[in-house]
């Protein structure tokens, strides 16, 4: 794996969190809406999607660089839209990340041939 794969899955586990957040108060914004006067809803809405497009961009980037298995790919994108998804999804890709980064810098030390 490359310094740009690795960077591909930072930005990934970056938007990840964010992503689920908002999700989350999208979710409260819709519940206070229908029973309180409180509408919040256009502005988080906003804020989501945007964080949502952000996400998918990156899962696209990450998935075409690292050359991931169907399952994988699907796995990353059915946590965006699960609530809580993006928090086991951010968990998930920082080892990965980690793990990518200490192969990277073993081959760049030549410790290993991988």
């Amino acid at each position: 794996m490359d310094l740009k794969t690795v960077s591909a899955l930072r930005r990934l586990r970056l938007v990840s969190a964010p992503e689920a957040i908002s999700f989350l108060v999208l979710l409260v914004c819709s519940v206070l809406k229908r029973t309180t006067d409180f509408n919040a809803v256009p502005v988080m809405g906003a804020v989501h999607g945007a964080l949502f497009v952000a996400y998918v961009l990156f899962w696209a980037d990450a998935w075409n660089r690292t050359k991931w298995p169907l399952k994988t790919a699907a796995y990353y994108f059915l946590m965006s839209v699960i609530p809580l998804g993006g928090f086991f999804a951010e968990r998930s890709l920082r080892r990965v990340e980690e793990d990518s980064l200490i192969a990277l810098r073993a081959r760049r030390e030549g410790v290993v041939n991988a």
